[in-house]
């Protein structure tokens, strides 16, 4: 299978680098300290959302703020350790035109960027939970990558490990690659299924960007 595309737009968390033991550190710890069983954690999806809407699902609004500021500090001061990137990842990103790829996250900029600079990736357009009013499964994250990047959305292609971002990649109308790194195969939505980046093989050209699954 060969894509063709003009913009390649990234999750980070479970596409790009895993820190899913530091989330379920985090996210534990947080929950000990809001009166959250684990049964009650168990219940909402952290995955792919925002902090905000995760604390909304379990916690009175008048404490939500608190409770996402906490969060936020307990990930930003387990992300040494707490972050490695996932196969494939530096070859591809290493391949691709500054200004032809971004990273749409779910997290917010501050941890986004903790995340990402402890791994050394830098990407010239990132997209966090602070630039929009609606997150994933919503297509406003992405739609916003598209604009920031000057492409149009039909000619992006989205990478996601979770259903919500995919879900939110196909509502933007956009072409979608999801990577079955925290979820088995079955469970993923997509134009095109594989195991990470390490699947997949990149070609600029002069019109865009070709991506194929190697042999």
């Amino acid at each position: 299978m060969l894509i063709h595309t003009r913009a390649l737009l990234f999750d980070n968390d479970g596409t790009l680098v895993s820190s899913l033991a530091s989330v379920d550190r985090c996210w534990g710890r947080w929950a000990a300290e809001f009166g959250i069983t684990a049964e009650e954690l168990a219940r909402v999806a952290l995955h792919g959302r925002t902090a905000a809407e995760t604390a909304a699902d379990l916690l009175p609004a008048d404490v939500v703020p608190r409770a996402v500021a906490r969060i936020e500090q307990l990930e930003v001061d387990d992300v040494p350790g707490g972050v490695e990137l996932l196969p494939g990842t530096r070859a591809f990103l290493d391949a691709l035109p500054a200004d032809r790829w971004a990273v749409v996250t779910s997290a917010t900029r501050r941890l986004a960027e903790a995340r990402l600079d402890a791994v050394g990736i830098r990407p010239k357009t990132l997209i966090t939970a602070d630039e929009v009013t609606r997150g994933k499964p919503d297509p406003e994250p992405y739609l916003l990558a598209a604009r920031h990047l000057g492409v149009d959305p039909a000619d992006c292609v989205v990478f996601e490990d979770a259903p919500a971002g995919l879900a939110a990649g196909r509502a933007a109308g956009m072409r979608t690659v999801a990577l079955a790194t925290t979820h088995r195969p079955g469970q993923l939505s997509a134009d095109l299924v594989v195991r990470d980046l390490s699947a997949l093989s990149v070609l600029v050209t002069d019109v865009g960007v070709e991506i194929a699954v190697r042999n």
